[in-house]
């Protein structure tokens, strides 16, 4: 249970619902399906990177609304035993399949998140993660390092997509809310989406 243990005691402040999202333990998985009411993008000429991140299942170009996706959290155990959680994040836009992909980890020592985004990956993140007051889950970006095969360099501060995600969940609807947001320094917005997705359940 990697995200309990980042958490630490402030994981018994989410949502019930959040707890049981983030409570699994490898052999378990997380499914869900939902609408995305938004997917933005950057500027054009960004184009060339997301084109190169979507052969990578790692940001996309297209934008658009009301975008059917569904989620996939698969909880599992490393070659070295340490318990790993795989993100499949699919999004359904006209006649593609779109992917936001991810492999997490948790350093214990530092009490962060390791994140590596896409498949093969092409860029690392260190994550933090607390809870808000209303007992939703806030994720932000730290650390960064662009991958190259086998080499990661790390990113200065104005080269870096910083990260933050808010997700709750929404007892009116009985849904999960998620929002996603990549800013850069020089560029400002270079990616986001905001949606909820419902059916959730951990098998």
């Amino acid at each position: 249970m990697i995200y309990k243990q980042v958490l630490g005691e402030e994981f018994y402040h989410l949502h019930p619902a959040l707890q049981r999202r983030y409570g699994g333990s490898p052999g378990t998985r997380f499914n869900g399906d939902g609408m995305m009411w938004t997917i933005e993008s950057g500027p054009k000429w960004l184009a060339p990177l997301f084109k190169l991140g979507a052969r990578r299942k790692f940001l996309f170009p297209e934008q658009g609304k009301d975008i059917p996706f569904t989620i996939r959290n698969t909880y599992t155990q490393g070659e070295a035993g340490e318990e790993q959680v795989h993100w499949e994040r699919i999004f359904y836009i006209g006649k593609k399949k779109r992917y936001f992909n991810a492999w997490m980890s948790l350093d214990s020592e530092r009490k962060i998140m390791k994140d590596y985004l896409g498949e093969p990956p092409l860029l690392y993140s260190d994550l933090s993660f607390s809870v808000s007051q209303d007992g939703g889950l806030h994720i932000a970006s730290k650390r960064q390092r662009f991958i190259a095969g086998n080499v990661e360099i790390p990113l200065p501060g104005l080269l870096q997509g910083h990260v933050n995600v808010t997700e709750k969940y929404i007892e009116s609807r009985q849904c999960f809310y998620i929002h996603v947001k990549v800013t850069n320094p020089i560029i400002g917005k270079v990616f986001a989406y905001e949606g909820e997705f419902t059916s959730g359940q951990l098998l």
